[in-house]
C-alpha cells in the first residue's frame, strides 16, 4: 500500500513539471517555426513539412539500442543516436535549415535529449537489476552522480541552442571512432594484460558461487554481495565475495563531472568512458562495474534531461519517445539472455567495425562536409 502511495505521487510530480514545462517548450519551437516558416504536412514534432516518423522502425530500432547496453554497458547511446540522426532522417532535416537557424539548432538539441531519454530508460532498469543481485557499489556510483550532477546540468546551460547539426556530427563521430580505437586496443595483449588484476578477482568470485551450487545450496546475494565496510570522504572500503576493495572518493567525483559534462554534450551515456575509469579507480572486475556504471549513467541523464528540457526548452516528439521507451524495456530484459550465447571477442570486434564506420561517416560528414564512407 505504501509502495503505491509513493509510485502515484512521484507519477503526480513528474505529471506537474511536465504541465509547467509545455508552454515553455512550445514557444522555443514556436519561435523556431516563425523564423524558419516551413510549409506542408505536420511532420516531426508537429512543424509543418517536417519528417514522418514511422513508430514501429523507432520501437525496432529501440530494442536494438536496448539490446546493446545491457549487453556491455555501452554504446547505447551511440546507437540511439545513429537512430535519430540517420534512421529518422533527422541529421539532413536539422542541417537544411542552415547551420544558424533556430530550427537547426532546436532539431539537434531534440536529438541530443530523445538519445539521452533511451540511454536513461535501460540504465534505470540495468540500475535496479544489479542493486537487486548485490553488484553495485553505491558509495562509488554517489560519488560519480555527484560529480555527474555538475556536469550534466551546466554543458546543456552553456551549449543549448548554440550547437549546429553540423558541429554535433563532428564531435559525436570523433567520439564514436575514438571509441573504436580504445576496443580495439582491448583486444590487443598490452590492453588485456592490464586487467590481469580485475580478472583473476572475478574468477574467484566464481569460483565461491560454484562451489556453493555445486554443495546443493543457493548463493546469498545479500550475504555475499557488496558490503560497505567504510566510508569517509576520503576513503572507502567495501568486500564483494570476501574480496576487498577500496577508493577515494574525491576522485569519482571529478571524473564523475568530467565524464558527465562530455556525455551530456553527445547526448550519449557516457557507459564507455565510466567502465575503464571504474577499473581503474578502485580496480573493480566486471561483475560490479556494470551496475555502478549504469547508475551513474542514470543519475547523468536525469539531470542532462531536465536540464534541456526545463532550463533550456528543448522539445522531443513524445510518441516517438514513447514507441521508442517500451522497446528499450524489451531490448534491456532479452540482451542478458541472449548475449551469453556470443562469444565475447566475437562481441567485440562487431562493435568495432560498427564504431569505427560510424565515427568515420559523422566525422567526415561534421567537419569536411560529406561523409567519406558510403551510407547505411
Amino acid at each position: 500500500m505504501l509502495r503505491s502511495k509513493k509510485t502515484l505521487l512521484m507519477l503526480a510530480l513528474v505529471a506537474a513539471v511536465c504541465l509547467m514545462a509545455q508552454p515553455a517548450l512550445a514557444d522555443r519551437l514556436a519561435d523556431a517555426i516563425a523564423e524558419a516558416k516551413p510549409t506542408g504536412e505536420p511532420g516531426y514534432m508537429g512543424i509543418p513539412g517536417g519528417p514522418q516518423l514511422n513508430i514501429i522502425i523507432g520501437f525496432l530500432w529501440a530494442i536494438w539500442v536496448g539490446w546493446i547496453f545491457s549487453t556491455v554497458g555501452a554504446f547505447g547511446g551511440i546507437m540511439a543516436g545513429v537512430g535519430h540522426i540517420t534512421i529518422y532522417g533527422l541529421g539532413d532535416y536539422a542541417s537544411s535549415f542552415g547551420k544558424g537557424s533556430k530550427m537547426n539548432k532546436v532539431v539537434t538539441d531534440s536529438i541530443r535529449v530523445s538519445n539521452q531519454w533511451l540511454v536513461g530508460c535501460s540504465a534505470a532498469l540495468s540500475s535496479f537489476n544489479y542493486y537487486k543481485a548485490g553488484r553495485l557499489v553505491l558509495p562509488l556510483g554517489i560519488a560519480l552522480a555527484i560529480g555527474s550532477v555538475a556536469g550534466s546540468w551546466l554543458v546543456p546551460w552553456l551549449t543549448a541552442g548554440k550547437i549546429s547539426l553540423k558541429a554535433y556530427l563532428g564531435y559525436f563521430g570523433l567520439f564514436v571512432l575514438f571509441l573504436g580505437c580504445y576496443l580495439f586496443y582491448q583486444t590487443t595483449p598490452k590492453g588485456q594484460a592490464g586487467k590481469q588484476a580485475a580478472k583473476k578477482a572475478a574468477e574467484a568470485f566464481q569460483k565461491s558461487v560454484k562451489e556453493q551450487q555445486h554443495g546443493g545450496g543457493t548463493v546469498d546475494m545479500a550475504e555475499m554481495g557488496v558490503k560497505v565496510q567504510k566510508f569517509t570522504p576520503t576513503i572507502c572500503e567495501f568486500t564483494f565475495f570476501g574480496v576487498e576493495f577500496k577508493f577515494n572518493p574525491l576522485i569519482p567525483v571529478v571524473g564523475g563531472f568530467c565524464i558527465a559534462a562530455l556525455a551530456s554534450f553527445l547526448g550519449v551515456g557516457g557507459g564507455f568512458l565510466l567502465v575503464p575509469f571504474l577499473t581503474s579507480v578502485a580496480g573493480l572486475p566486471m561483475y560490479l562495474v556494470a551496475g555502478t556504471s549504469a547508475l551513474a549513467v542514470l543519475i547523468g541523464m536525469v539531470n542532462s534531461i531536465a536540464s534541456y528540457m526545463l532550463l533550456k526548452q528543448t522539445p522531443v516528439a513524445w510518441g516517438l519517445i514513447g514507441a521508442e521507451l517500451v522497446g528499450i524495456v524489451i531490448g534491456s530484459i532479452v540482451g542478458p539472455k541472449t548475449s551469453k550465447f556470443i562469444p565475447d571477442k566475437v562481441l567485440k570486434y562487431i562493435f568495432i567495425v560498427l564504431a569505427v564506420y560510424v565515427g568515420l561517416r559523422y566525422t567526415t560528414k561534421g567537419f569536411l562536409g560529406y561523409s567519406i564512407v558510403p551510407p547505411f
